[in-house]
């Protein structure tokens, strides 16, 4: 997968904002990024964290053969993996250029800088071993191999990667073993404490990144940084001041003035990585010592793990029926509930509070049905005051029939003979339904009474 080229916009923002001295991340100019660094369970074995840029570092040793030109001195590999675990951009089983060229300076940084003593890898000297690779007790030297895995990457990989790779190395031991003769024992780490590595100095790499041909210095640059950068300065240092290695890379010319102002710069900030890696070491093997807990586990804060640890807190049960009393003491009684059902008739039941029966009795709605016409005709004048309409021929067999459903609404009156009339009144629907109705229907009993 390709990488994904920064637009216009972006490229402007980011120097336009480098050439205000201002950082995405909020940094200034020469201020590196927060490094962290954890320790596995084995010697050997450690990540380093450069802001967002992770780095895992792993050394691990076997007895070999020397080498024909150099029979006295041990081996150093240097291996450095980048996956698509880091960045989707990087292609796996295949080596480009920015694999190579990170290898290259890391060979130069630590192993051609003499900072580990490889005459203290060998264990027998000479040619005794010449012919006899098919025993392996037979074998002379140690090969120490440093692999380097980029877990995710966010810029500067070379200086998270040197860090890595020097502190893995001071973190490591080695078997012991002892030469009688020319039997050669491997003692285990039961048997005897592993041996440390001999380390004369820590070397580690510092980058410097120009912008618009030099113009701009940054330290420590990320990701996006690196795609505006018109060239790159690496410098190895230790932290006596001494320059291990250096590489210009991008095609830029470099005064020697900047060269002076960058290496000022390398001496202090690789002071203070190294004192950074020595507090890390000395609190990693005190906590062996003591026996406390280790690991990458341990290394991650409380605050992100959630289900397998839970803070507990004392209880105090002494008191408990007391405190038991108060609460229920002080709770509000619990509102009046009807334990058994209530028979009002027989046939029925009912639970919780209830009213009696509205409905009456059915021969009480039949005599109010069959009352006189006493209350027809005060119903008939009420309704002649309030509509204002006169009621006539309603004793007829074509009643007029009125239709009112709203306040203010045309009320036809159809007649047999006569065209149907239109008349607007501005009566309830509530007052004009219920004394309408009632007055049709007591006039047609009359008439069929008569």
């Amino acid at each position: 997968m390709k990488e994904t080229p920064l637009s216009n916009c972006e490229r402007r923002f980011l120097l336009r904002a480098i050439e205000e001295k201002k950082r995405l991340d909020g940094r200034q100019t020469y201020d590196y990024r927060n490094i962290k660094i954890s320790f596995g369970t084995d010697y050997g074995c450690c990540i380093v964290e450069l802001g967002k840029t992770r780095v895992l570092g792993q050394v691990s040793c076997e007895l070999v053969a020397p080498k024909l030109n150099r029979a006295t001195e041990g081996i150093l590999f240097f291996n450095l993996e980048l996956s698509q675990m880091a960045a989707p951009s990087f292609e796996p089983g295949r080596q480009s250029d920015l694999l190579v060229k990170l290898n290259r300076l890391l060979e130069r940084c630590l192993r051609n800088s003499k900072c580990i003593d490889t005459e203290s890898l060998c264990v027998v000297a000479g040619e005794k071993s010449r012919g006899l690779n098919s025993d392996p007790c037979a074998y002379q030297v140690w090969q120490i191999r440093v692999d380097l895995h980029l877990l995710n990457h966010d810029g500067n990989i070379i200086d998270a990667a040197s860090i890595a790779a020097i502190v893995a190395l001071c973190h490591f031991r080695r078997p012991d073993v002892s030469v009688q003769g020319e039997e050669v024992t491997l003692y285990t780490p039961e048997e005897r404490d592993p041996v440390a590595l001999s380390i004369h100095h820590m070397p580690i790499c510092v980058s410097f990144a120009f912008f618009q041909q030099g113009t701009y210095l940054l330290v420590d640059p990320n990701e996006r940084e690196e795609r505006v950068m018109d060239g790159l300065l690496v410098i190895a240092m230790n932290k006596h001041r001494e320059i291990c290695t250096i590489q210009s890379s991008g095609g830029i010319m470099l005064l020697k003035d900047q060269v002076l102002r960058c290496s000022k710069i390398a001496g202090v900030k690789v002071a203070e990585i190294t004192e950074l890696i020595q507090k890390a070491l000395e609190n990693d093997q005190k906590v062996r010592k003591e026996g406390g807990k280790f690991g990458f586990a341990e290394s991650i804060a409380n605050q992100r793990i959630t289900t397998f640890k839970m803070e507990k807190a004392p209880i105090d049960t002494s008191d408990v029926e007391e405190k038991a009393e108060e609460i229920i003491a002080e709770a509000e009684p619990p509102s009046e509930v009807v334990s058994k059902p209530v028979l009002w008739t027989s046939g029925t039941a009912q639970i919780g509070e209830g009213v009696e029966n509205s409905w009456g009795d059915l021969e009480d709605s039949e005599k109010d049905e069959d009352e006189g016409g006493s209350d027809e005709a005060v119903i008939l004048d009420k309704m002649k005051m309030d509509t204002g309409v006169e009621v006539s021929d309603i004793g007829s067999q074509d009643a007029p029939i009125v239709l009112s459903d709203s306040e203010e609404e045309e009320m036809i009156i159809l007649e047999p003979d006569k065209n149907p009339k239109k008349i607007s009144t501005q009566t309830s629907a509530k007052q004009e339904k219920a004394p309408i109705k009632k007055p049709v229907k007591r006039r047609k009993k009359k008439r069929t009474a008569n």
